[in-house]
């Protein structure tokens, strides 16, 4: 996620927290440094500018200059700064959905074709659904692609929310109405109302959407845009903007775009809160957008709170546990211990999921893995241990040459790969040993060499 970025950006991080001294030299040198990476990054020229006056202004006033560190002080306030560009100067309350309305609270979403907004309804039903206990009813008022309705229904059913049916034959206005009525009548807490899209934009798609709108009248309207648009998500903003009175933003594909440019223009351009990220295809990809904590990993802090809120979403804590109470009471770490931390690590999405949280000194120690490779190896690793015994998971010291081919056989690889998960095994086994003793730096250390990719 908006890799170029955050690795120039880490780059001059680094650089000004070194400065003793902050002269009009270095000071213009480092400017210079963030506006090229900004502008690389497909951020808008104007928000640009206003970003870097901003910084400009505050890093040759007297708290920066007087600072015992300044160089740190500087890097203050460019993360200060790139977060109220993304629109932490809004207030924390700026970035939540608002339910503030006699049930249902109706969510209006709207975006051009392409985007991602149908998926996007269904992720945010499940978000709804289990982060806010909301009972969620979802609508279709895109009448123009035929598939659009039966995409809608097939995510709503697989996030376990409700869906009204519609046709292609009903008039968009009509289908909003119908589904609100519904929604009373059944004690929904939420409508969410998916709209048409088009490939680009048009006056009668506009006048469409605001009749749906001002039928409903919906608390919240959702302006669904496709990170990876760059310098043409920018133009959808302002135009969507003008048509509606938009109450949020909604970043989709994150993960897919190493410029990211659109995560830090539109807010500046729409005056709006980013209110919710995809960060993946899956859908419990969305993620509440915080503008503070994206700045620290945009300049390569990192994001740990999102990583301990991720553990504590998905890791089986009574599990952890267990493992931890076994390994300090001097059990062996086995095979099956092993497979279950690779579902754990898999279910927190994998290692370029976590590597992606982590500051740019952790990024920097695994950069040349190829972490398509690593998650492979992974799945391979799983199928290995699938195949032994439970003698030998139990025991994996039991494990010589004509085993190593029959697990090698079974699943449908080399004995030199069985060899290298043994080998892997045993590092992990070592550095628990080092764990259950409280060696937790040396742990660290350990751990270079311990994945597959990570050397």
């Amino acid at each position: 996620m908006l890799d170029n970025l955050t690795t120039r950006l880490a780059k001059v991080v680094k650089t000004m927290r070194g400065e003793a001294r902050l002269t009009e030299s270095n000071t213009a040198e480092m400017l210079r440094e963030v506006r090229m990476a900004l502008l690389e990054a497909d951020v808008a020229l104007p928000a640009v500018r206003e970003f870097i006056a901003k910084v400009k202004d505050k890093a040759l006033g007297e708290e920066v200059i007087s600072s015992l560190t300044p160089g740190q002080a500087l890097v203050g306030v460019v993360q200060r700064e790139l977060g109220a560009l993304m629109g932490a100067d809004l207030g924390p309350d700026a970035a939540q959905l608002s339910f503030a309305q006699q049930p249902p609270a109706i969510i209006l979403m709207a975006g051009l074709q392409g985007v991602g907004k149908t998926t996007t309804v269904g992720k945010l039903a499940k978000y709804l659904k289990e982060q806010k206990k909301k009972k969620v009813l979802t609508v279709s008022a895109d009448v123009y692609r035929p598939a659009a309705i039966a995409q809608l229904q097939s995510v709503t059913a697989q996030v376990g929310a409700d869906f009204f049916p519609s046709t292609a034959q009903d008039k968009p206005v009509d289908i909003a109405l119908a589904a609100l009525d519904w929604a009373k009548k059944h004690h929904h807490e939420v409508l969410i109302i998916d709209t048409a899209g088009r490939l680009g934009i048009d006056e009668e798609m506009m006048q469409e959407i605001a009749a749906v709108h001002g039928a409903v009248k919906p608390i919240e309207t959702l302006f669904v845009v496709d990170a990876m648009l760059g310098q043409d998500a920018i133009n959808t903003a302002k135009a969507f903007n003008d048509a509606l009175p938009l109450t949020g933003v909604v970043l989709t594909k994150l993960d897919g775009d190493s410029r990211g440019g659109a995560a830090l223009s539109v807010r500046h351009i729409t005056g709006k809160p980013i209110k919710f990220a995809g960060v993946s295809e899956k859908l419990d990809g969305l993620e509440a957008f915080d503008p503070q904590r994206m700045a620290n990993r945009i300049l390569g802090m990192g994001d740990i709170l999102a990583l301990v809120e991720e553990a504590q979403k998905n890791v089986d804590t009574k599990a952890a546990a267990e493992l931890a109470a076994k390994v300090k009471s001097g059990g062996k770490f086995d095979m099956n211990d092993f497979k279950a931390q690779l579902a754990q690590m898999k279910k927190m999405g994998g290692m370029s999921g976590l590597l992606d949280k982590l500051p740019a000194q952790f990024q920097q120690a695994a950069s040349g893995a190829n972490m398509d490779q690593a998650e492979k190896q992974v799945r391979r690793m799983v199928g290995i241990i699938d195949s032994m015994t439970p003698a030998e998971r139990a025991k994996p010291e039991l494990i010589k040459a004509a085993r190593k081919r029959r697990i090698a056989a079974g699943a449908g690889v080399q004995v030199q790969e069985v060899n290298r998960m043994l080998n892997q095994f045993e590092q992990m086994q070592t550095m628990m040993k080092k764990l259950s003793g409280g060696g937790l730096m040396k742990m660290m250390r350990s751990m270079k060499g311990m994945m597959p990719g990570m050397r």
